[in-house]
């Protein structure tokens, strides 16, 4: 039986591309491992899945001044020691990272064991951590067209993300009566996320009494952000996390607003559904979000609006410019190279074992 370690960890962006994998790997025949930090958010999601976890010690690399860049390198050090030896005894046959800083000394202690590393980037411009794992990485795995050209081209994979199969596999109905919706009514899906989305969530509500004119509105609007004086506005139904009905909730969406981060967007490709994206400004971000926005509207995607250029009436011009052009949408996201994520990384992942195993 062929073993492989999964890495990732830090925010759940670097973790469910790799959740997304396991039914895949495990129909494969893979064994499983999982490597992150000690108590990371990754090894909270992994418990789910009966996965063995090993934590290791990580530290952040940081570009500004902090009195942790004195320590933290101390933390790497010990994390690449702890992960050479739990690799040295597990023997991998290649080892698949999502990103993050726990990657690093996960990525750059199986190099030194000669163990292949595929990895993948989320976004347009690769992340410091990847940054120093792409010259030991077999492959590096891509969202963007436009991320090839920062890669070594025989290492640059376009491939897409991982997303999970049960994300297609919603009942419409479920999400009309969940959330008490009529079916001769289009729906819009919101997705603010539940960090730095006040402003979407403000923008959509503003908006709403012209809004529901046309449509339903289901709003994902993130943690203790329910507005309560909304509670029972016909048509507008909220939440603050969805879990296990979120293929349902999808299923039901004719078009959705959604921030641009790598993982929603290409969940968004992936079920072709029209968007329109509200990128983090670059003030709150590293500015990938703007970049990965740029792409998907240049692609055909998707409609961009500039969080800080949104007036109510914008906002509702583009929503039913979006609803009445959504076949537009849906044939440029039919006709991408993005969208079979999981069989193109399988593909991968198993060249390069059959490789360490010959």
């Amino acid at each position: 039986m062929k073993k492989i370690v999964l890495t990732g960890g830090g925010t759940a962006g670097h973790v469910t591309p790799n959740i997304a994998l396991l039914p895949a790997l495990q129909a494969a025949g893979y064994e499983i491992s999982y490597v992150g930090s000690y108590e990371g958010i990754e090894k909270k999601l992994i418990a789910d899945f009966n996965i063995p976890y090993t934590g290791i010690s990580t530290g952040k690399f940081r570009r500004y001044l902090d009195p942790k860049n004195f320590s933290d390198p101390f933390r790497v050090m010990k994390g690449f020691v702890e992960a050479r030896n739990y690799l040295k005894n597990y023997q991998p046959d290649v080892v698949f990272s999502k990103g993050g800083f726990v990657s690093v000394p996960v990525v750059r202690a199986a190099a030194s064991l000669h163990i292949p590393c595929i990895i993948h980037e989320s976004d347009m411009t690769p992340g410091l951590a990847n940054k120093l794992c792409i010259p030991v990485a077999e492959k590096v795995c891509c969202n963007f067209p436009e991320t090839m050209k920062n890669i070594p081209a025989d290492k640059a994979v376009l491939t897409g993300s991982p997303i999970r199969a049960e994300l297609a596999e919603g009942s419409k109905l479920a999400g009309l009566n969940m959330c008490g919706f009529t079916a001769n009514k289009p729906v819009i899906m919101v997705i603010g996320g539940s960090l730095g989305a006040a402003n979407v969530n403000k923008a959509v509500r503003d908006a709403l009494p012209k809004l529901l004119e046309d449509f339903q509105v289901v709003h994902l609007c993130g943690k203790d952000k329910i507005d309560n004086l909304l509670l029972n506005t016909p048509g507008y139904k909220q939440f603050e996390y969805i879990k296990a009905e979120l293929k349902d909730i999808f299923a039901m969406a004719d078009v959705v607003i959604s921030r641009a981060g790598a993982n929603a967007i290409c969940e968004l490709l992936a079920l072709k559904k029209p968007n329109i994206l509200i990128p983090l400004p670059a003030a709150s971000s590293r500015g990938d979000q703007l970049l990965n926005a740029a792409s998907f509207e240049a692609q055909g995607y998707s409609i961009v609006l500039n969080e800080d250029d949104i007036t109510t009436n914008l906002l509702v011009d583009k929503v039913h410019e979006l609803y009445f052009n959504r076949q537009n949408y849906v044939d440029a996201m039919s006709k991408s190279h993005q969208m079979d994520a999981v069989k193109t990384i399988m593909e991968l992942i198993n060249e390069a074992a059959d490789k360490k195993t010959n």
